[in-house]
């Protein structure tokens, strides 16, 4: 099972604080919004993207499993 990043674009209003929590996965574009590198986030990350997901102020960052290839 691996794990990915996602964002409720919705939601997101572009504050920047996931980048600064996650800058390995997490890039900004020139307005600020979240770029999310689409690939799993490695075992050893999991417990810095949790901690980014959970600082979110607007809620907007998840973080969801893949199993067989099919996000939940």
């Amino acid at each position: 099972m691996s794990v990915r990043l996602a964002v409720d674009w919705i939601r997101c209003d572009g504050r920047g604080l996931c980048a600064e929590l996650l800058p390995e996965l997490i890039t900004l574009d020139e307005w600020g919004y979240p770029i999310i590198d689409p690939r799993p986030v490695p075992e050893h990350l999991r417990a810095h993207a949790r901690r980014a997901v959970e600082a979110c102020p607007t809620l907007a960052l998840l973080m969801r499993t893949d199993e067989a290839g099919r996000a939940s």
